[in-house]
């Protein structure tokens, strides 16, 4: 399968690496970096990677899928009419396009994601929102499947974009042996919210609360009362319940529903769990509790929400 990988001035590194090293590691793609002009293209982070082919001297036909880039270069790459041309004829030609966090703008400009469903780097949010009013943007999961384009958030999150396409085209086992060849997380699935509890949450700032916080973390289902807690920590349930709010923005029980929810939604879009086995393995107690805290949280019911993102195969 071949596969260009589009980059430009100004791209970001791991965005080129992640994905690449992923399908590399099957043994499976070939694998062309492609540029406006071949040669040294350095990355916003200064470091400088050379592209096999330029624009100019590949023929934009016989590619099984285009992934472009993202990078803080992207909004000059957009105003270069040879290189988004050259992305229009070869994504329209190719069996998929993808794009890694911004890159799905150099998408946008060629004309390709029109009334498609798309999620970027949540800092792009507003700008495409503003600029592509034809997109529909959701930069909530970590990677979105609508139809032949593939998009995702920034980064790391292209590394689980790449391990889903193949999956998508090889199989579970083959993406288990890169998975385990990389030492990634076998599979974080793309309707994992970009906002998981290390984004959404603030740090503990003293080793008590820290204490506190890890024990959530580790295992949301456990017991975590206010006693649990303080037991864990140190401190008094008082003082506990004082501190963890300064330093957290909450009060435990709202820390603690907050991060039972996240693993709901993992539970939900990996596997077939019912509502009440998992809420009674998640601390909830009942289903009719999980339900309430979901929508509370999530907007939609647990049921409504495994229906819309189970899988690889999201948004197909």
């Amino acid at each position: 399968m071949r596969v260009a990988f589009v980059i430009y001035d100004g791209f970001q590194g791991l965005d080129l690496t992640g994905p690449y090293e992923v399908l590399q590691a099957t043994g499976r793609y070939e694998c062309l970096v492609v540029a406006p002009e071949p040669g040294p293209v350095v990355a916003s982070s200064g470091l400088p990677v050379v592209a096999s082919h330029g624009i100019g001297g590949l023929p934009p036909d016989g590619f099984d899928t285009v992934l472009v880039v993202g990078g803080t270069g992207v909004d000059r790459a957009r105003d270069d009419p040879a290189l988004v041309g050259w992305v229009t004829e070869a994504a329209r030609g190719a069996r998929r396009a993808a794009a890694v966090c911004s890159g799905v703008i150099l998408l946008a400009e060629a004309g390709l994601l029109d009334g498609r469903r798309v999620t970027s780097h949540w800092g792009r949010e507003a700008q495409l929102r503003a600029e592509y009013p034809a997109l529909r943007v959701d930069c909530d999961p970590i990677f979105v499947r609508d139809g032949c384009v593939w998009t995702s958030a920034g980064v790391t999150a292209g590394m689980d974009l790449a391990l889903a396409l193949v999956e998508d085209d090889h199989g579970r086992e083959v993406a288990h042996a890169v998975a385990r060849e990389l030492v990634m997380f076998l599979r974080r699935p793309g309707s994992q919210s970009q906002f998981s509890v290390p984004l959404w949450s603030a740090q503990p700032a003293s080793d008590p609360i820290r204490v506190a916080v890890t024990a959530v973390q580790t295992d949301p289902g456990a017991r975590h009362s206010i006693a649990d807690l303080a037991g864990c920590s140190g401190l008094s349930p008082r003082h506990l319940q004082r501190r963890f709010t300064a330093e957290m923005g909450m009060p435990p029980s709202a820390y603690v529903e907050r991060v039972r929810i996240e693993a709901a939604r993992r539970a939900l879009a990996e596997g077939d769990e019912p509502v009440e086995t998992l809420a009674r393995r998640l601390g909830f107690g009942t289903g009719e509790t999980l339900r309430r805290a979901f929508h509370r949280q999530v907007g939609v019911a647990p049921s409504d929400y495994r229906d819309r993102f189970r899988g690889t195969r999201e948004y197909a």
